[in-house]
């Protein structure tokens, strides 16, 4: 297998800091906007390790990525960078023939009329459009392959497939103990992504109705994350899990709450009150004359980056998929989950823990990709292959996941 994966921030540098202890595939080449930023990621693996190039592309430019693909052979294209890349990078795959694998999804756009009620333009809408054509070409791109989206999904198929007979609800719950010295706000993870899902309405599905919406932060609810990380409030932010569990997991009900604590619920609808989680650039006046930028890239720029930030955190990260249902005609909840100490993954890769946890699941679905375990043409998301292998493989990793009976 010959890979081409985009982006070499802090989720990118970690795929490949997994991926250099894995033999199943020849090549990676890692590309970025900054060639800097490529050629740090691919440096740090050592001299030893010839399997890693880097390059430069911007991955807006369809063209360009495709003649990157095709210039290194590559199979198949991992996509590590924010959402608003993700099609053009998917349809760059397809126009070079490659597999096509991502973390997050196409965009979604609310209803404008009522947009939270009903679901306007949703999550993956664009590259599910695109499934047949994909089909058609006997290619596959697997979306929505990291945590989460990714490893919960993984747990959903698990949990259908030997856990339960019958499920009332899924719902992914995700919580974390993680500080960072020195710093009063500091996200662990992209904060462009984070204001995005943060933000837009939530969606939630139920059998009989349907994918609809909700107010952002709505339904809190407390939840009891294990390992030592304990009760954090968690609401209703809209994720990918809630628009792919559902096309292939037979659920009454399924929902996606996120653990953010009332301080950065309190910022983010700050931002969102002064108009600072806006993408559209706006005109600002200087001593060079005007220049037009994002607010929330500039949001983004004030705020340190999170792949740096590992040395100053402290705690651990939790992602999991909770059920309820039935099983042999008693009723049956678990919690299925994998947990991250910062502490340990500084330790052993260098990567702090939430991207860290983000970046595995895609080298194990690459693996098993390689290996046939897995297979399937189409635009696929990861319920529609067995869980069994990706779980035993996880363990294999050095990285075990949990089943909690609640």
């Amino acid at each position: 297998m010959r890979v081409l994966l985009v982006g070499a921030g802090g989720v990118g540098t970690a795929v490949t800091r997994i991926a250099a202890r894995r033999p199943f595939f020849e090549a990676m080449v890692v590309a970025d906007h900054d060639p800097a930023r490529a050629e740090a990621a691919v440096a740090a693996l050592g001299d030893g390790e010839r399997r890693f190039s880097a390059a430069r592309v911007d991955a807006n430019d369809e063209a360009a990525v495709a003649a990157l693909l095709r210039a290194h052979s590559c199979d198949v294209l991992l996509n590590a960078t924010d959402p608003r890349f993700v099609m053009p990078l998917f349809r760059a795959a397809r126009a070079a023939g490659a597999d096509y694998l991502d973390m997050a999804m196409s965009l979604s756009h609310p209803h404008p009329e009522r947009p939270y009620e009903e679901c306007g333009e949703k999550l993956g809408d664009a590259q599910f459009a695109a499934s047949d054509e994909w089909a058609g070409a006997g290619a596959l791109a697997l979306v929505g392959m990291g945590v989460e989206p990714g490893l919960s999904d993984v747990f959903a198929r698990h949990a259908a497939d030997e856990l339960f007979d019958d499920i009332d609800e899924i719902g992914v719950r995700d919580g974390a103990n993680l500080t960072v010295d020195g710093y009063d706000f500091a996200p662990s993870f992209s904060i462009w992504t984070t204001i995005e899902e943060c933000l837009n309405p939530p969606v939630v599905y139920e059998a009989g109705r349907g994918w609809f919406t909700t107010e952002p932060f709505s339904e809190p609810e407390v939840f009891d994350f294990p390992d030592g990380i304990g009760p954090v409030e968690c609401v209703n932010v809209e994720h990918e899990e809630v628009l792919l569990m559902p096309r292939w997991v037979d659920a009454r009900r399924v929902t996606f709450k996120y653990g953010l604590g009332s301080e950065f619920i309190d910022t983010l609808r700050t931002l969102h009150l002064l108009g600072l989680d806006r993408t559209e650039p706006v005109t600002v006046p200087g001593p060079a004359g005007a220049v037009s930028v994002s607010p929330r890239d500039v949001v983004a720029a004030c705020l340190p980056d999170p792949a740096t930030l590992g040395d100053r955190m402290r705690g651990k990260t939790c992602a999991g998929t909770w059920v309820r249902g039935t099983k042999d005609g008693a009723p049956r909840e678990v919690y299925l989950y994998h947990v991250v100490d910062n502490e340990w993954s500084m330790a052993e890769y260098g990567s702090q823990a939430v991207v860290w946890q983000t970046a595995i699941n895609p080298v194990i679905a690459l693996e098993l990709l390689a290996t046939g375990a897995w297979s399937g043409a189409g635009v696929l998301g990861p319920e529609a292959f067995p869980a069994r292998p990706f779980l035993d493989l996880l363990t294999a990793y050095g990285s075990p996941w949990g089943l909690r009976e609640q």
